[in-house]
């Protein structure tokens, strides 16, 4: 089985394409063996420089530690994505999700939630990433920013030129955006 790379705009993380369902419970990271469940996802951390691995809907990312080539760490993650897949399985990660809170959100904040979700989200997965809202107070919106897009240099500017003008041309409230 053929599993495609992206490169994305962070140099430490590469998108894992296997062309089948990965996560069938929504956008997940995981950046300690101890908080999964999954043997692939154990595998995959226990590979020497693997600091993350984000599971989306049909790709995963795997953040690494700067020091490490992706030459040492690329076929290895392939092997095992693709050995997974070849002995039937249908997909890596189907485990409910537990929320947060169930917590209610003003009006400018499920714009914010609108926006992220319908004009940003998109383009931020076909780096490898998520960017999800965490709050918003006094004109500062804070997002997390998860997979490629943790750690990556250019996500200060991605933040500033993108998310921020984007959310302060359609919500006029919005002052900053900061990602935590």
């Amino acid at each position: 089985m053929f599993i495609q790379t992206e490169t994305t705009p962070n140099p430490n993380s590469l998108k894992f394409i296997p062309g089948k369902i990965v996560s069938k419970s929504g956008q997940i990271e995981i950046t300690k063996k101890n908080e999964i469940n999954n043997d692939l996802v154990k595998s995959l951390l226990s590979i020497n420089g693997v600091t993350g691995v984000f599971l989306a809907k049909d790709f995963l990312s795997i953040n690494k530690d700067q020091n490490i080539d992706w030459e040492d760490i690329k076929h290895i993650a392939q092997s095992l994505i693709g050995e997974f897949y070849l002995e039937g399985k249908d997909f890596i990660y189907d485990e409910s999700i537990i929320i947060e809170s169930k917590k209610e959100f003003k009006e400018i904040e499920k714009k914010i939630i609108k926006i992220l979700d319908d004009k940003i989200r998109p383009a931020v997965a076909r780096d490898g990433g998520d960017i999800q809202f965490k709050e918003y107070k006094d004109g500062k919106v804070k997002v997390q920013l998860k997979g490629s897009c943790s750690g990556c240099p250019s996500s200060t500017m991605t933040l500033k030129q993108g998310v921020q003008n984007l959310l302060k041309h359609y919500i006029p409230e919005v002052n900053e955006v900061e990602a935590i």
